[in-house]
């Protein structure tokens, strides 16, 4: 089970920072629904070879200063 909670604001802004990461993942659709965190992360691990655990963290990073630039 996730660690976190999205809205679809936070969502939008975490997109954004994953996309800065992750350029490749420009060209897949990424859909998230309010509530289905645990599937995100998996899509997520599969669409950059990580682990669920590495992409648990880089959110939970994204989260803790959402208008920055960093990820």
């Amino acid at each position: 089970m996730a660690n976190f909670t999205l809205t679809t604001e936070t969502w939008q802004k975490v997109k954004t920072k994953f996309l800065r990461k992750y350029r490749e993942l420009a060209a897949v659709e990424i859909a998230f629904t309010p509530g289905q965190e645990d599937q995100l992360v998996q899509t997520l691990a599969k669409l950059v070879n990580r682990d669920a655990a590495y992409i648990e963290f880089t959110i939970l990073k994204a989260l803790a200063d959402p208008d920055g630039n960093r990820l």
